[in-house]
């Protein structure tokens, strides 16, 4: 696939003519081949962007509306497309790929809904004949920077929150799936958004830095959010920072998921088993660690190693799996490294075999301690740590010994004691009950401490994407003490 740089509604080749590719982990076949932007083409994006702005946030809300519904169905008809595409650049499953498009598709729904909830309010003033209005307005230009592990839900929800408020876009694309988020570029031109309202950079890999600090630093450029690792979050956030621009940030997770000594241990090892290994693991929300209650730690582990060795691993292209490829040989390693380390400090391996190039097995690792690579570090791959706790304050204590706070879950059949342990654990989001992993379109999504800062969907969206102002209006003669 040939991916060119959509600006102001027109595909254009880099400035230089330069292209780069991105080949499919498995076969290592070419799967991309795109335009290779460069800190030229980053300008032409934001003063595309910027030219449009007036006359989109100036449109009406319903206008914008039926604009991001035909945008819902575009993807939907796109849905093959998508799904090939990123099946190619990133080795994923073929049911992963779909769901993404069918999140995606909802997520441009629930913004369309959202054009006109963008509200404000009268507040009363003290101050005599005096009409007080706190006004939500589009903040500008939106630079979204958007992943590969989710990369059509992901992209759209990088762009879709921002355009419902009022504001254009550009959508800095992934390295690694440079076609995927190009083809997000063409289902909003598809839909007849006007030229230069939504907008899409590829780059090279060896160019992001340069381009990403050129997008931000530009003075159009009003809002930024990024999805992706901890370690690049801080970057951005100190890039933002220098320029004094607000970011919204969802980073890395390394979320526990509690069995309580009451827990249904067939529901847990079910939602364990989803929450672990879909898309390989490769999932900020996924389930890296289970912290089981001792008195019922040897059923548990038994059931998930059951569950866990049953699930079959190899080329999607060759039929149905539930783990596919890693995204690359490196990360697959570097998961594999994890595993070594914690079995050479004593952890338990119960499941999951040898790595076949970027094929990681699910992977069941018991008796995981401090000390040990896996007990702190995000592996982002299909293995998952079994860390016994001694008691409800332990598995809290447990829960809450990480630099990460984006996800977590608890199960117990005593639903309110469930709710207090939930409410005791540090992070942004956390299901009783039910897997870490879980997205919804209208949800206020994010984490704390190292996993970022900000929430994406519904109204804590628009609050990220619009600037609040304070309005009066003077209804009668004012007096003044000179």
């Amino acid at each position: 696939m040939d991916v060119n740089l959509l600006i102001s509604g027109r595909d254009q080749a880099a400035s230089t003519g330069k292209v780069f590719e991105r080949r499919n982990p498995l076969s290592q076949e070419v799967a991309s081949r795109a335009a290779a932007a460069t800190v030229s083409d980053a300008d032409a994006a934001v003063a595309a962007a910027s030219a449009a702005l007036a006359a989109w946030s100036a449109l009406g809300p319903n206008a914008r509306r039926a604009l991001l519904l035909k945008a819902a169905d575009a993807l939907e008809a796109k849905r093959d497309a998508f799904i090939r595409i990123m099946m190619a650049e990133i080795g994923t499953t073929e049911v992963w790929s779909a769901f993404n498009v069918k999140l995606a598709t909802g997520m441009l729904r629930e913004a369309a809904s959202l054009t006109t909830q963008v509200a404000g309010e009268v507040i009363p003033s003290d101050k005599p004949g005096c009409l007080a209005m706190a006004v939500r307005q589009p903040a500008g230009v939106c630079l979204g920077i958007a992943p590969w592990n989710a990369p059509i839900i992901l992209g759209v929800r990088a762009v879709a929150t921002p355009l419902a408020c009022g504001n254009t876009v550009v959508l800095k694309a992934s390295e690694i799936c440079p076609g995927t988020h190009r083809l997000i570029g063409e289902v909003f031109r598809d839909a007849g958004f006007p030229p230069g309202v939504v907008n899409v950079l590829t780059n090279a890999p060896a160019d992001a830095p340069a381009v990403v600090e050129r997008l931000i630093a530009n003075p159009a450029v009003r809002r930024i959010n990024f999805t992706g690792s901890t370690r690049v979050g801080r970057v951005i956030a100190e890039l933002a920072g220098r320029h004094l621009k607000p970011v919204l940030l969802e980073l890395g997770g390394k979320a526990p998921l509690v069995v309580l000594d009451d827990a249904d241990l067939d529901a847990a090892v079910a939602a364990v088993a989803f929450g672990a290994f879909i898309n390989q693991g490769q999932v900020c929300m996924s389930t890296e660690r289970v912290i089981v209650d001792e008195s019922v730690a040897d059923q548990f582990v038994a059931k998930l190693a059951k569950k866990a060795g049953a699930l079959p691993a190899g080329d999607p292209r060759s039929g149905p799996v539930v783990i596919g490829s890693m995204i690359d040989e490196a990360p697959a390693r570097h998961v594999v490294a994890l595993i070594d380390d914690a079995i050479g400090r004593g952890a338990v391996k119960l499941a999951g075999g040898e790595r076949a190039g970027t094929v990681v097995p699910a992977t069941v690792l018991d008796r995981v301690v401090p000390g040990m690579r896996i007990y702190s570090e995000e592996s982002f791959g299909p293995v998952v740590s079994v860390i016994r706790a001694r008691g409800v304050d332990d598995a809290v204590r447990l829960a809450n010994d990480t630099e990460y706070g984006l996800s977590a879950a608890v199960f117990g059949r005593d639903v309110a004691r469930a709710l207090t342990v939930a409410q005791r654990i540090e992070s942004g989001i956390c299901h009783v009950n039910g897997p870490t992993v879980h997205d919804e379109a209208q949800m206020p999504f994010g984490g704390v401490k190292g996993s970022g800062y900000g929430r994406f969907g519904g109204q804590a969206g628009i609050a990220e994407f619009t600037d609040l102002r304070w309005i009066t209006i003077e209804t009668q003669p004012q007096h003044y003490p000179f």
